[in-house]
């Protein structure tokens, strides 16, 4: 990985042209899924220091989806592939974390079946509408769900107390937020959809 980040910066001013089939937002995309595989270790319920490393390489990728996206509208380099591997790395990772947490008792199960059954049939109805010749843009209530899902995850990844706070505690009430703003943001493209599609 660290070979080809000083491969990616050497080559930096060709991976910010317009054009370039593997810029550099789509690079760090593709290098924020390579942290999937740490997050397998949260199956041996690490302790305080490794629930904190974990939470922090979590953290970290999160933070990378603002950058990537942040460089292509700037320089506009905004591509195909970058639109299709961005909301696939955020899924991935958020979907997985949320999963691997679910054996060690971190978060209940039920909330992630309906997180992820919410994803699946949002995107499927996006889907479904762009084949039909409409498309239903992301709303407020849906990107305020994915904030409050990577905060939660953060916290409930943590797990021990942080800085004085219950990092389990407050984890656990980001995520009942994100479930709710999860259910009805669904509701939303669906009622959006529909709407839509009787007005054709």
């Amino acid at each position: 990985m660290i070979g080809l980040i000083k491969k990616s910066f050497g080559r930096l001013p060709d991976l910010m042209e317009k054009g370039a089939r593997l810029n550099f937002p789509n690079i760090i995309t593709i290098l924020r899924v390579t942290v999937i595989p740490v997050l397998f270790f949260l199956l041996l319920s690490p302790g305080r220091d490794g629930s904190l490393i974990i939470a922090g390489l979590f953290i970290l990728a999160a933070l990378t989806d603002l950058l990537d996206g942040y460089l292509a509208r700037k320089y506009e380099i905004v591509t195909v592939m970058g639109k299709f591997l961005d909301p696939i790395a955020d899924k991935l990772i958020v979907n997985t974390a949320m999963i691997l947490m679910i054996p060690i008792g971190r978060i209940s199960a039920w909330i992630v079946a309906i997180i992820i059954i919410r994803d699946f049939v949002v995107d499927g109805v996006r889907a479904i509408a762009q084949s039909e010749g409409f498309v239903i843009q992301a709303s407020r209530l849906g990107k305020r769900k994915t904030l409050c899902q990577i905060f939660a995850v953060s916290a409930l990844m943590i797990h021990y107390p942080f800085l004085g706070a219950d990092a389990h505690a407050v984890g656990t009430v980001i995520l009942y937020i994100a479930l709710v703003l999860s259910v009805t943001s669904g509701i939303d493209y669906l009622i959006k959809f529909y709407e839509n599609i009787m007005s054709r």
